[in-house]
């Protein structure tokens, strides 16, 4: 009888660990001190507690399709890493829902006086002030590319806690002759120099749409457009263009473009591409090809969009 009484007592108090643990979110601490036992013993407790299925987990079945999205979609592209986010129902929502996910993303890997690589577009300039609103310590980021106001704090961000370190020049200069000469520029240079220790990069990946952030902004025209796609180019990936198997395309672009080269941004460490959508698909799986990426943020409908399509052989 004295042995039923101890095991109920065993029994009652697991129950109650796991309770106070996993449902009324204590801290072992605050349980050892309730229940008048040893921290060491509540942890032992909770381990019971899943070894004899008092407390059984369950991974919802929408979370576990999305995992083994990312699992199928990291193993095909041989990205080190991928997050997929539920796609949102409003299409003109996509760019924020996705630069929401980054910022978290990110967020949660920042390590303390860490300096972060920074792409130029809408998408990036969203992680950016997302990131800049969310994190309690303030960022340091470095532009990859001239065009200085993407990287600025938008009129919705009350607080932008966020240093940044700008390349000061535009995006698209008047001529190589003057890209040559701002490229001399002490800024430019030390700029340059700190892209290089940064211990995280994040880009965007540009489509050939009237969307595109180099359009809308007015730096190239709809006959640049016209004439890129031409030669090939299917988007692009700090600006620079490039076709199908994310090699860049030749194009007079390249010789007045103020931004980090696409060989420099294979060596950066830790490469975040951020980008969603239909129109990106095409652009996207080129970056992908390109080996730009070592990380892909994307959404459920892009990511299945990227798998009907394999890598090209040898990738």
């Amino acid at each position: 009888m004295d042995r039923d009484n101890s095991r109920d007592y065993e029994e009652a108090l697991i129950v109650k660990t796991a309770w106070y643990y996993y449902l009324e979110n204590m801290t072992q601490q605050k349980i050892s001190e309730l229940l008048g036992i040893s921290r060491m013993r509540v942890i032992k407790l909770l381990e019971k507690a899943r070894q004899t299925g008092v407390i059984q987990f369950k991974i919802r079945e929408d979370s576990a399709s999305r995992m083994e999205l990312e699992r199928r979609l990291a193993e095909a592209y041989q990205l080190k890493d991928t997050f997929v986010v539920p796609t949102s129902p409003e299409a003109d929502s996509v760019n924020e829902s996705i630069a929401r996910a980054a910022a978290m993303y990110i967020s949660d890997r920042l390590s303390e006086n860490s300096f972060i690589n920074m792409g130029y577009g809408d998408t990036p300039s969203r992680i950016l002030n997302n990131l800049a609103t969310m994190t309690e310590r303030p960022i340091s980021c470095v532009s990859l590319t001239g065009g200085v106001n993407y990287y600025l704090p938008n009129t919705q961000s009350n607080i932008f806690n966020a240093k940044l370190y700008l390349i000061p020049t535009p995006l698209l200069a008047a001529s190589k002759e003057v890209v040559a000469a701002m490229r001399q520029e002490d800024a430019v240079k030390e700029i340059s120099r700190m892209a290089q220790l940064s211990s995280m990069t994040v880009i965007g990946i540009g489509s050939m749409t009237d969307e595109a952030t180099i359009l809308k902004s007015n730096i190239l025209t709809k006959n640049d457009f016209l004439y890129l796609q031409m030669q090939g180019a299917v988007g692009d990936v700090l600006s620079h263009f490039i076709d199908r198997d994310g090699n860049l395309v030749n194009a007079e672009i390249e010789d007045r473009l103020i931004s980090t080269s696409l060989e420099t941004l294979r060596q950066l460490k830790n490469v975040i591409g951020v980008a969603a959508g239909r129109s990106k698909v095409e652009a996207i799986r080129a970056a992908l090809r390109g080996g730009y990426l070592d990380v892909l943020i994307t959404d459920e409908d892009t990511a299945l969009r990227l798998l009907e399509t394999p890598p090209a052989t040898g990738e």
